[in-house]
């Protein structure tokens, strides 16, 4: 079993898919770290040795990447910057409204219902 940055990657799944399951890696981030470390897309989790996963946690950290908990502070005070400054994206978030330009005379009820 292996964690990265608070996440356990599943151990039946292929490598190139388990680390997308870290918050802020994508599919195309988790290819570019496979060819890094040379590892084929097909090999499984469970497959890694030792030393592999050593360097996998190594390559990640020391990468300019901005994950998990880091990437989620960012986001939030990135919309409370929003707030602040009294953008139209702060305004509509306030009001419980969509933010990037769906229409609300019939549709909106699920961006009402996930209000913060």
């Amino acid at each position: 079993m292996i964690y990265l940055l608070e996440t356990e990657l599943p151990k039946n799944k292929s490598i190139l898919f388990a680390l997308t399951k870290v918050y802020g890696i994508g599919k195309k981030q988790s290819s570019i770290i496979c060819k890094k470390l040379g590892l084929s897309t097909n090999c499984k989790v469970i497959e890694l040795s030792h030393d592999q996963t050593n360097e996998l946690i190594k390559l990640i950290e020391n990468s300019n990447l901005v994950l998990s908990n880091d990437l989620k502070k960012l986001q939030v005070l990135f919309l409370k910057k929003l707030i602040n400054i009294k953008a139209y994206k702060g305004l509509r978030k306030i009001l419980g409204l969509p933010i990037r330009g769906q229409r609300t005379h019939t549709n909106a009820k699920t961006a009402r219902r996930f209000r913060r």
